[in-house]
Protein backbone atom coordinates (compact mmCIF):
# COMPACT_ATOMS: atom_id res chain seq x y z
CA UNK A 1 0.00 0.00 0.00
CA UNK A 2 3.03 2.23 0.66
CA UNK A 3 3.66 2.26 -2.91
CA UNK A 4 0.77 3.29 -4.14
CA UNK A 5 0.25 6.01 -1.72
CA UNK A 6 4.31 7.12 -2.77
CA UNK A 7 2.85 7.21 -6.13
CA UNK A 8 -0.43 8.93 -5.35
CA UNK A 9 1.39 12.07 -3.55
CA UNK A 10 3.84 12.03 -6.36
CA UNK A 11 1.21 12.56 -9.38
CA UNK A 12 -1.70 14.18 -7.42
CA UNK A 13 0.32 16.63 -4.86
CA UNK A 14 0.60 19.99 -7.35
CA UNK A 15 -2.84 19.14 -8.74
CA UNK A 16 -5.00 22.14 -8.46
CA UNK A 17 -7.97 20.94 -6.92
CA UNK A 18 -9.31 17.92 -4.71
CA UNK A 19 -7.42 14.89 -5.46
CA UNK A 20 -7.86 11.71 -3.37
CA UNK A 21 -7.21 7.95 -3.52
CA UNK A 22 -10.43 6.67 -2.30
CA UNK A 23 -11.23 2.34 -0.91
CA UNK A 24 -14.51 0.79 -2.82
CA UNK A 25 -15.50 1.32 0.85
CA UNK A 26 -15.53 5.46 0.46
CA UNK A 27 -12.63 5.45 3.12
CA UNK A 28 -9.48 8.36 2.04
CA UNK A 29 -6.50 6.53 1.87
CA UNK A 30 -4.49 9.16 1.05
CA UNK A 31 -4.88 13.53 -0.16
CA UNK A 32 -3.38 15.83 -1.40
CA UNK A 33 -3.18 19.30 0.42
CA UNK A 34 -6.17 21.33 -1.23
CA UNK A 35 -8.31 18.06 -0.24
CA UNK A 36 -6.86 17.61 2.80
CA UNK A 37 -7.55 21.05 3.91
CA UNK A 38 -11.58 20.66 2.72
CA UNK A 39 -11.34 17.64 5.09
CA UNK A 40 -10.48 14.79 3.21
CA UNK A 41 -8.47 13.52 5.74
CA UNK A 42 -6.80 9.60 5.74
CA UNK A 43 -9.43 7.24 7.07
CA UNK A 44 -12.60 9.50 6.86
CA UNK A 45 -15.54 8.34 4.87
CA UNK A 46 -15.73 10.52 1.71
CA UNK A 47 -19.41 10.93 1.67
CA UNK A 48 -19.10 12.60 5.90
CA UNK A 49 -17.39 15.20 4.32
CA UNK A 50 -18.88 18.61 3.75
CA UNK A 51 -22.80 18.89 2.41
CA UNK A 52 -24.57 16.12 1.68
CA UNK A 53 -25.56 17.44 -1.46
CA UNK A 54 -21.91 17.70 -2.82
CA UNK A 55 -22.21 13.88 -3.09
CA UNK A 56 -24.92 13.42 -4.77
CA UNK A 57 -24.71 11.85 -8.47
CA UNK A 58 -21.16 10.69 -7.11
CA UNK A 59 -20.54 8.04 -9.66
CA UNK A 60 -17.41 6.20 -7.86
CA UNK A 61 -19.62 2.90 -7.69
CA UNK A 62 -20.22 3.01 -10.98
CA UNK A 63 -16.61 3.38 -11.87
CA UNK A 64 -16.21 0.58 -10.06
CA UNK A 65 -18.32 -2.02 -11.80
CA UNK A 66 -17.87 -0.95 -14.83
CA UNK A 67 -14.09 -0.56 -14.33
CA UNK A 68 -14.62 2.94 -16.46
CA UNK A 69 -13.57 6.65 -15.67
CA UNK A 70 -16.05 8.51 -14.99
CA UNK A 71 -16.62 12.30 -15.11
CA UNK A 72 -19.09 14.64 -14.14
CA UNK A 73 -20.24 18.27 -14.28
CA UNK A 74 -21.76 20.24 -11.88
CA UNK A 75 -21.98 24.24 -12.59
CA UNK A 76 -18.55 25.88 -12.70
CA UNK A 77 -16.48 22.82 -11.29
CA UNK A 78 -15.52 18.69 -13.01
CA UNK A 79 -15.39 16.11 -11.30
CA UNK A 80 -13.90 12.84 -11.80
CA UNK A 81 -13.36 9.33 -10.92
CA UNK A 82 -10.35 6.96 -12.22
CA UNK A 83 -10.09 3.18 -11.56
CA UNK A 84 -5.68 2.46 -10.71
CA UNK A 85 -4.63 -0.22 -13.18
CA UNK A 86 -3.55 -3.45 -10.62
CA UNK A 87 -5.41 -2.08 -8.01
CA UNK A 88 -9.45 -2.96 -7.86
CA UNK A 89 -10.57 -1.96 -5.00
CA UNK A 90 -9.21 1.72 -5.68
CA UNK A 91 -9.55 5.29 -7.37
CA UNK A 92 -8.54 8.18 -7.74
CA UNK A 93 -11.58 10.70 -7.30
CA UNK A 94 -10.48 14.47 -8.37
CA UNK A 95 -12.45 17.76 -8.46
CA UNK A 96 -11.47 21.05 -9.90
CA UNK A 97 -13.05 24.29 -11.17
CA UNK A 98 -12.72 25.82 -14.10
CA UNK A 99 -12.41 29.23 -13.88
CA UNK A 100 -14.55 32.50 -15.21
CA UNK A 101 -12.79 33.70 -18.65
CA UNK A 102 -9.81 32.07 -19.12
Amino acid sequence: MNEIIGRFHLMWDSFPGLARLISNRHEVIAANMIARNAGFTEGVICAKVGAPETHRGCKMMKMFQDGKAQVQRLGNKIKGWEPIEGYPDLCIHWAVDIPDGD
